[in-house]
Order: C-alpha cells, then sequence, then structure tokens
C-alpha cells in the first residue's frame, strides 16, 4: 500500500486532485476483449512506462476522438482526455497532438490544456502566426484551389470544403463511398493543376502547399523536449511518416484498419483510450513507487560477504552480487516489480503476523497465520552468495522468483531443469535449488519469472538461490536445519563475546550485529551502508551510493565493536588499510573511500532505468566524494589504533607503523583547505572539523607512544599545539556565539561539537557551552539534529542524521546536562524500526526516515550513547 507520504507525493505531481483517476482505473479495469491489447502489447507498455524522458503523441480524428468534423462537437473522448492530461501531469513526460486540423481550429475542438503541445497543418504549424507568414503568391493559389473545388465538387451531396491556414480541405464524412471516391479523384486532379500536395487523412481531403511534415514535427518534439522514446498512433496514411520515424525504444499504434508500420494495432479510439489510461497508471507507479517501504521497516540479512534487505511481507527486496558495489540482482526497493525481487507469501491473502530476528542472530523470521518464511546468507566461498529460504506451515505458499540482474539492464532467459530453475545468459552462473517445487516460466522476452505454489502441510520447503558457484557441490551438512543451526550458534557465540552496556542491551547487541554484517571479511572493509541511492528527502537528488568503505566510517564502526569487546573487526580493517597504504604514493594522498577490495571508485554514474526509491531520483552507483579531499579521515584511524591498543594492553609494531603514517599525513596537510565530513560540493574551505581531527591525529599519537613506550616524533608536539591554537582562534564566530563550520563563516555545523568531546577544548569552557548551546537552538528539531542549514551547493532538502544526534546525547552528557540525554536518547530509540534497525536520517517534519539503510553511522553512535549513559542516574 502506499504510504500517506507517497500517495500526497504522486498527487501533487498531478498538478490538481480534482483530476478523475477514480473514473481512470476503473475504465481501465473494463473487459476489452478484442480490442488490441495483447499481452506481447501490455508487456512492451511496462518497458515504455519505465523510460527516462517520455513522448505520447497521436493524431486527432479517428484516433482521440471518433468521429471526423469541422465543429467543436468533435470531442475527444472523455477517458482519453482525462488520460491525456493525467500523463502530461506527470514528472518527465510530455504529450502532443499532431493533426492535419488548423492550429486554431484543434485548440477549439480538443479543449485540451496547455500543458499538451498542440501541432496543426499536419506537422507544419507549431503555432498560430504561421499562416500570417504566407506569401501573397501562395494565397492566390489556395483562392484559386478553393474556388477550383466549389465549382467542380462543392455541389456534392455530403461533401464541404474548409479553408485552413495552408490548405483547403474536403470534408467526405458526410458523404456516400461513390461520391466520396469521385470527389477524392477530382480533388487530386486539382492539386496537381495548382502544384499542391493532396493529403488523404482518414475521411479528410487536404490540398496543401506544404507536404505532410507529421514525420519532422514529430522529431522536432523529441530534440525540443529531450526525451528518450516516443509512442506514436494514428489512423490515416498522414500518420505513417511519423510511423516512418520510430525506432530502438519507440511504440507505433495503428487505430483502425490500413496499411501500416506500426508493431501494434487497436480497434478503435476508445482503445487508445484505454491504452493512455494504462500507459498512465504503469508510469505513475514507476515514477512514484506508490509501494515503497518505509525504510525502518526493512530487515537486513548478511554472512560477512554478501548483504540482502527484505520487507516486512517477506520479499527480498534489494541484493546484489558478488561484490556490495556489484550489479544488483533484486532491486525492488528501487523500481518496484521490474527491477527484481524474491517474493514468498500465502496463496490464502492474510495480513503478516509479525517479523523479528531468531535472537543473537542475522536470521529473519516472517510470519502469518499458516505460512512462515525464515531467510538468511549462509557462509560460502569467496565469490559465491548462497541466500535460503525455508517455507514452513500447514498452508499453501506461493513463490515468485524475479531476479533482474545488473539493476535491471541485463537480459536473460531461464530454464527449469529437475530439481533446480537456471538462470541462462548471465556473467556468473545463478542457480536456484528447490526439490519438490515445480517452477512455472514466463517471460516478457527480455526478462523470466519463475512461479510456484506449494504445499506446505507435508513439511518444510527449502529454496537455496546460489550465485557465483561455477563448480556446484553438495551442501554440508546436507540439511539445512543443521546449517541454519552452525549459522546461529556462530553468530550466538560471537555475540556472547560481547560486554553489553545495561542500557537497551538488546538495541546495542542488535547494532552491533549489523555493524558486524556490515563487515566485508575476505578483506577487511566496511560499508558505510548496503545500500544506494536510499534518498536523504523524499523525491529529492541527494541519493548517494554508500556501498563503499570511508576511513571515516570504516573507523568508527569497528572503533565501537572494540569499545563492546570485540577486536576481530577492527585487526581486518587495519591489515585492509596496510595494504592500501603499501600501494599508495603516500599516507597524505589516500582518498577519502575506496570499494573493499581497496580499488579507487569507478565515476558516478546513474542508472536511468530505475525511478528510485518513492520516485526519488536519480539513482546512482559510484560516488563522486572519491575525488575529494577530506583531511578529517585521519583522526577517526589514530582513534582507532589508540582505542584497539589500550584494549589489547600492547601495540603491534605494524600498527605503530600506520600511527606514524596517520601523523605523517596531517603534518604534510593540516593547512590546507578541504571539501570536510559531509563532502559538500563546492569550493574546499577550512573546515574546524577538519582541523579539530587533524589534532585528533597527533594528540591520539602522542598518548599511544606514551603507553606504549614508543618514541614520538619531535614535530608531533608542537604542530598539534600550533593546530589546537589556530582552531581555538580561528574557529570561532563571534555573531553566532559558537564554533562553526569553517573559518570566517557564521554557519553553524553539529560535527564542531567534536571541538569538545574530542579533548581539544575542556567541556567545561564557556565557548563549548555556548556552542552545545547554539547546536540545540538552531539545529536540533524534537528527536533529531540536522548536519547544518547552510547552502551546500546541493539542490532540495535533507532530514536530520542520527549520528548528529548521538554526539548532541554526548555532548550533553560531557556538560552535566544528564536529564536531557537521556531524554533525547529516549527519542532516538522510538526511532528503531520493529526489527531494530536504523536508517541514516529522519524528517521530523513528516515523520519519515531517511537515507541508506541500515547505516553504519547511526548503530555506531547508538552503541557509544548507550555506553556513555550506563550507570549514569535519571529521573
Amino acid at each position: 500500500m502506499p504510504t500517506p507520504l507517497n500517495q500526497s507525493l504522486a498527487d501533487s505531481a498531478l498538478l490538481t486532485k480534482s483530476l478523475p483517476l477514480g473514473l481512470l482505473r476503473a475504465f481501465v479495469q473494463t473487459n476489452a476483449a478484442d480490442d488490441g491489447l495483447t499481452p506481447k502489447l501490455l508487456a512492451e507498455l511496462k518497458i515504455l512506462a519505465r523510460t527516462p524522458g517520455l513522448l505520447v503523441a497521436c493524431n486527432y480524428g479517428g484516433t482521440l476522438c471518433a468521429a471526423e468534423g469541422v465543429s467543436t462537437e468533435t470531442l475527444p473522448l472523455a477517458s482519453a482526455a482525462i488520460a491525456f492530461r493525467a500523463l502530461a501531469a506527470l514528472p518527465n513526460t510530455h504529450v502532443a497532438v499532431i493533426s492535419g486540423r488548423s492550429l486554431r481550429d484543434l485548440a477549439a475542438v480538443s479543449r485540451l490544456p496547455a500543458e499538451v503541445h498542440l501541432v496543426g497543418s499536419h506537422g507544419a504549424e507549431f503555432d498560430m502566426g504561421y499562416a500570417h507568414g504566407l506569401s501573397l503568391a501562395t494565397e492566390s493559389v489556395l483562392q484559386q484551389t478553393s474556388q477550383a473545388l466549389a465549382e467542380t465538387i462543392g455541389a456534392y451531396r455530403g461533401i464541404t470544403l474548409e479553408r485552413k491556414p495552408v490548405a483547403v480541405a474536403v470534408h467526405t464524412n458526410s458523404a456516400t463511398p461513390e461520391v466520396a471516391a469521385k470527389a477524392a479523384a477530382k480533388a487530386e486532379q486539382i492539386a496537381r493543376a495548382h502544384g499542391l500536395s493532396f493529403i488523404v487523412d482518414g475521411s479528410v481531403l487536404d490540398l496543401s502547399v506544404v507536404e505532410p511534415s507529421k514525420a519532422s514535427a514529430l522529431e522536432h518534439l523529441r530534440s525540443m523536449l529531450g526525451v528518450s522514446a516516443a509512442l506514436f498512433a494514428g489512423d490515416a496514411a498522414s500518420d505513417e511518416l511519423a510511423m516512418a520515424t520510430l525506432r530502438g525504444p519507440d511504440m507505433g499504434l495503428r487505430v483502425g484498419e490500413g496499411p501500416t508500420l506500426a508493431s501494434h494495432r487497436l480497434r478503435d479510439p476508445e482503445s487508445f483510450a484505454r491504452v493512455l489510461a494504462i500507459l498512465f497508471e504503469l508510469r505513475r507507479a514507476w515514477l512514484f513507487g506508490e509501494d515503497a517501504v518505509g525504510l525502518e521497516r526493512l530487515s537486513l540479512i548478511g554472512n560477512g560477504s554478501s548483504t540482502a534487505l527484505i520487507t516486512p511481507d517477506a520479499k527480498i527486496c534489494w541484493m546484489s552480487h558478488p561484490l556490495p558495489d556489484s550489479g544488483s540482482l533484486f532491486a525492488h526497493l528501487l523500481g518496484g516489480d521490474a527491477a527484481g525481487h524474491f517474493s514468498v507469501e500465502p496463496v490464502k491473502a492474510s495480513q503478516v503476523l509479525g517479523q523479528r530476528y531468531v535472537d543473537s542472530t542475522m536470521i529473519v523470521e516472517t510470519r502469518w497465520a499458516d505460512v512462515t518464511v525464515t531467510d538468511y546468507l549462509e557462509p560460502a566461498p569467496e565469490g559465491i552468495t548462497s541466500l535460503v529460504r525455508v517455507l514452513s506451515g500447514t498452508g499453501t505458499a506461493r513463490i515468485i522468483f524475479a531476479p533482474r540482474p545488473d539493476y535491471a539492464n541485463a537480459p536473460f532467459s531461464m530454464e527449469a531443469r529437475g530439481a533446480e530453475v537456471h538462470v541462462v545468459g548471465t556473467a556468473d552462473p545463478i542457480i536456484l535449488l528447490a526439490a519438490g517445487v515445480g517452477f512455472a516460466i514466463t517471460s516478457d522476452g527480455r526478462h523470466a519469472t519463475a512461479t510456484a505454489d506449494v504445499e506446505l502441510r507435508h513439511g518444510p520447503v527449502v529454496l537455496n538461490l546460489r550465485c557465483g558457484d561455477t563448480e556446484p557441490q553438495p551442501a554440508e551438512p546436507p540439511d539445512e536445519n543443521s546449517r541454519r543451526t552452525a549459522v546461529a550458534h556462530s553468530s550466538r557465540r560471537w555475540v556472547q563475546g560481547l560486554e553489553l552496556p545495561s542500557v537497551k542491551p538488546s538495541l546495542v547487541r542488535r547494532s552491533a550485529l549489523v555493524l558486524h554484517a556490515l563487515v566485508h571479511e575476505p578483506t577487511g572493509a566496511v560499508l558505510a551502508a548496503p545500500t544506494t541511492s536510499l534518498p536523504e528527502g523524499i523525491g529529492g537528488t541527494r541519493n548517494w551510493d554508500y556501498r563503499y568503505c570511508w576511513l571515516r566510517d570504516g573507523s568508527m564502526s569497528v572503533n565501537a565493536l572494540v569499545d563492546l569487546g570485540s577486536t576481530a573487526e577492527a585487526e581486518g580493517f587495519l591489515d585492509w588499510l596496510g595494504r592500501i597504504l603499501a600501494n599508495a604514493p603516500g599516507p597524505e594522498w589516500l582518498h577519502p573511500l575506496y570499494s573493499v577490495t581497496g580499488a579507487p571508485l569507478s565515476t558516478e554514474a546513474i542508472i536511468e532505468s530505475l525511478p528510485g526509491y518513492a520516485g526519488s531520483r536519480p539513482v546512482r552507483i559510484g560516488n563522486a566524494a572519491d575525488h575529494q579531499v577530506q583531511l578529517d579521515v585521519f583522526g577517526p584511524i589514530a582513534e582507532l589504533i589508540d582505542a584497539l591498543g589500550k584494549r589489547n594492553g600492547a601495540m603491534s609494531d605494524a600498527h605503530w607503523e600506520l600511527m606514524v603514517q596517520m601523523a605523517a599525513a596531517v603534518l604534510a596537510r593540516w593547512r590546507e583547505a578541504d571539501h570536510g565530513i559531509w563532502e559538500a560540493r563546492r569550493a574546499p574551505r577550512h573546515h574546524v572539523y577538519t582541523k579539530v581531527m587533524c589534532w585528533v591525529t597527533l594528540d591520539r599519537a602522542l598518548r599511544a607512544a606514551a603507553r606504549h613506550g614508543r618514541t614520538p616524533l619531535p614535530d608531533w608536539e608542537p604542530t598539534a599545539a600550533a593546530i589546537r591554537e589556530e582552531v581555538l582562534c580561528e574557529g570561532w564566530d563571534e555573531t553566532a556565539a559558537s564554533y562553526t563550520v569553517a573559518y570566517d563563516s557564521p554557519d553553524l555545523d553539529a560535527a564542531v561539537l567534536h571541538i569538545g568531546l574530542s579533548g581539544l577544548l575542556d567541556v567545561s569552557d564557556q565557548r563549548f557551552l555556548d556552542t552545545v548551546t547554539a547546536v540545540e537552538r538552531e539545529l536540533r528539531v524534537g528527536p533529531t539534529v540536522f548536519r547544518y542549514r547552510y547552502d551546500d551547493g546541493l539542490p532540495g532538502l535533507e532530514g536530520g542524521f542520527h549520528i548528529c544526534t548521538t554526539w548532541l546525547i554526548e555532548a550533553y552528557v560531557a556538560v552535566g546536562r544528564i536529564d536531557e540525554a537521556w531524554d533525547l536518547f529516549d527519542q532516538l530509540v522510538n526511532l528503531f524500526g520493529p526489527t531494530g534497525l536504523l536508517p541514516e536520517e529522519y524528517d521530523p517534519g513528516t515523520e519519515t526516515h531517511l537515507g541508506n539503510h541500515p547505516q553504519a553511522y547511526s548503530h555506531l553512535g547508538f552503541i557509544r550513547c548507550a555506553r556513555l549513559l550506563d550507570g549514569l542516574p535519571r529521573n
């Protein structure tokens, strides 16, 4: 079901809520036998509806309306007019009528709104002033032609003549076939005698000073509107000229009889109106994602190398293979059913009773009255993804397996081979093992879907999707229950080693499991999130790919696990970083982020074929922040190395060398401007948070040296003092009465709270107290804290960031405002989804969860706050 917010968004895009869409939907659902709406046409309409920029154009009489005529009584079909208006109101969707009528007559009879492009005189007339540019000689020819027609056929019964700006028209619709044929022959002779084009447009014969140009009109509209595909429908010979220009993803529709180049034929204008209505519904659903599930309600499964997201009704809505940043196999989250999904549901419709994680695991159970689905990703060799779905209960379940590789851009076919369904035509093998299940496979010509109904009263049904398994081996152990038990045991053993606080231990445990799942164990890298392009504002463009390892985010994530007593993730992350440094020209040239393999990112690109979550486009892959200068990244790494050494009671030579390299990077570049933690796409500045993190790098290096008997470099301490002095002086703004985002700027930034949280400035200093107050006053709204309010060079709005909320909680504790810390913490707890997950942001105005999900920042910040509040009194 669409959420109220998504429905409101869709309604706003339609420009007016007065549009009778209910009538349109009812019209779509009426029976239409033998009207030309074939399964092939419907399948192609689904593809056309997902075109980034679409033009829908048609002839008028005989296509958009049922009758020819010269009077204003010739109105378009009511259903067609509604559909045309609705399509015109959709984003990136354009509609046009290219008619043989004069533009003035077309506007009068059609009564279509201004959003519809009208082109008259067979494509020649784009504006009312066209006729005024005709020469006197041309006007004389038309006058002579009109007189000749009147003298020759004007008296024929049922024949009427009409003067147009560039033609004389002969209307034969009221004449008998014999009279019409005789009039046509005479009119063609007169046209030749006067050097005019003779155009047959249904029952209208045009003797025109211009050649029929519907083809060039259609091409002109394409170019002017910048569309990527067009649908053209017509009923006359002159329309075939436009049909001849269609190519690629375009679609041609012939309405009625007659020879045609169109790929589909419709019975009558009523059938075309139904096509328009269907196209509108398909395109609106694609553009606005009306079935978008609240992000906080999505559950994550993971096995240390792969991840997937599950909706509350057990639909696998997001999964990529083989790497986190590889093309998606299921992208329903960003494009609906057409983008790929793997669904299980009861055949007998019923409400979901609940969804939960099996205690201390990443195994998800979804339960209906008579069907239960248990999902998990089991451990597999590197490069292989193994998704297991177990169906149990007493009812009948329906399985829909609809993979769409590479963001639904890769064509493929399917074959049922015994107990297996093979996806054929993909780079990696994709096999669904389903013993005892008989699948029916259908195809739309580009993608295939396998469906099956299974009775569960005879015992559980196991579905095992294996991707990338080039040499399949029998499962070990062979029974699924034993494998699931082993997965659960491994997870619980890890959880048992954690030192959980007494504050919200179950949510801290779940947050730790989320961070653990975001660790890519084969390499040691840590994902910021497992998804791409989940919007920071519904319908907005702030949609980024987070399936990479930011040095900052990764350090902070594994540091949170170190705080809970798990150090293996930190060790793996620092090993991964060490391998990157071994191939870097110097530590000061580290990128802000890398792929999990340690490779730099490819160019940021847009997937035009996906409409985005709830219609939030574009869908991006890659991240241009890879090319930014972010000099704060050394600080979190140094903090991690220091915390790990403290936890272990010793520091290895390799980790000390990393610390020395981070310090060297700061010495080399701390005086430079950068793009900052928030990756603003504007000119670099001297960001206060960056300078604080440069100080943190040297401060933690000095601490580690003292704690572990290492020798610091002589430049560390004086440089740290110089950075501190500069930040305290240059970062303060008297107007704001606070530390601000950058030198010489009055704008606030929640990240400047670290000037006290890091230890650079004593938390009892009035300047820090004032900074906390300023952030609270300017950036906090209810349960969330915004990053900043200034113009960052990007369009659109965003929500408050959970990580910023946790920083303010930490600041409240630091300055002794314990009750307020508890209050904000409790409000944050209330924002967790039903299975204990948090995305990146929250919009308090619309009460909408936003951003990539689940977000490492959000969960690590929550862990820090729970540990900090542990043992503190609350009223």
